[in-house]
């Protein structure tokens, strides 16, 4: 006890600074190990359901007393009633690109896909703090609708991208306002069409799409919902099986993109395979995406 005192005495300094160490390691091996065993029983938990073992989910779910479905806490889940074991579901991986329709064991239908870039975007406008990150969310989502020839609505986002690309600035287009562009015509909006006027009263609608957006005065010109010119064909393919919060399972105006990491955050498939997902899958079947 002498010597332990007389080494606490000299050498104090180097000794606390030891077992100081020793318990940041042992708190930092402790976070570790929670991080990895949440990790996988969420992993688990998703091959529960790739399994088709939906009522050992369900149990798993009451025993750790879940809220909600959503296997991951930051998304919100669509719907909170969990299928019957014959009920078919859909089950997506973003790792892996690829979708399945399964009815318990059995695989009935299977294509590849492509899910969300993981990109970011930022706005770069003076006083914007806007800021997107392009991912599929993971977790538990219902088909809530069906739509053919669907129309893609283009958020902010997309003009604020294009803009980034061609090396223009953006302008926006409120209703009952214009946009001088030399010559004394304007652009402007006239019900549900974003068209340039002339000095002589002529009035001549654009013709929009993905990649041919409205410039003027070296911007992108973002027109306003509601007008034509904000509606898309053809970029969401031939169908859309909808989950929510703009989300999807739909076809794609870019086939070279299946198989890879590519969109914006739904999940793609080449327009011939949602055709048949299409026919076969009905609304209120679950897609868990993982």
């Amino acid at each position: 006890m002498l010597r332990l005192f007389h080494a606490m005495r000299h050498g104090g300094r180097l000794i606390w600074a030891l077992i100081g160490a020793l318990c940041l390691a042992g708190g930092l091996s402790a976070a570790v190990l929670g991080s990895t065993m949440r990790e996988r029983f969420k992993r688990d938990v998703m091959r529960m359901a790739f399994n088709g073992n939906l009522e050992l989910l369900d149990d798993v779910k009451q025993r750790v007393g879940a809220s909600r479905d959503t296997l991951d806490q930051r998304l919100v889940a669509t719907s909170q009633v969990a299928p019957p074991g014959d009920r078919p579901y859909i089950v997506v991986s973003i790792n892996d690109n690829r979708l399945w329709y399964r009815e318990g064991g059995r695989t009935i239908f299977t294509a590849r896909v492509a899910t969300g870039s993981g990109k970011e975007l930022v706005n770069d406008a003076p006083g914007s703090a806007l800021h997107w990150k392009f991912e599929t969310p993971r977790g538990r989502l219902v088909v809530q609708s069906k739509e053919t020839d669907p129309v893609w609505v283009p958020p902010d986002w997309h003009y604020i991208e294009m803009a980034k690309k061609k090396q223009l600035g953006i302008t926006k287009l409120p209703r009952g306002q214009k946009i001088s562009i030399g010559g004394g015509a304007v652009i402007t909006v006239d019900g549900t069409d974003v068209v340039t006027r002339f000095p002589d009263g002529r009035e001549v609608p654009f013709e929009t799409k993905e990649g041919n957006e409205i410039i003027a005065n070296g911007h992108i010109v973002i027109p306003p919902f509601g007008t034509n010119q904000r509606k898309y064909l053809g970029t969401l393919g031939v169908e859309r099986l909808y989950l929510g919060d703009g989300y999807g399972l739909h076809g794609t105006d870019e086939p070279e993109s299946i198989g890879q990491s590519a969109s914006h955050g739904c999940v793609r498939l080449r327009n011939e395979d949602i055709e048949t997902l299409y026919r076969i899958v009905p609304i209120g079947t679950v897609v868990y995406i993982y």
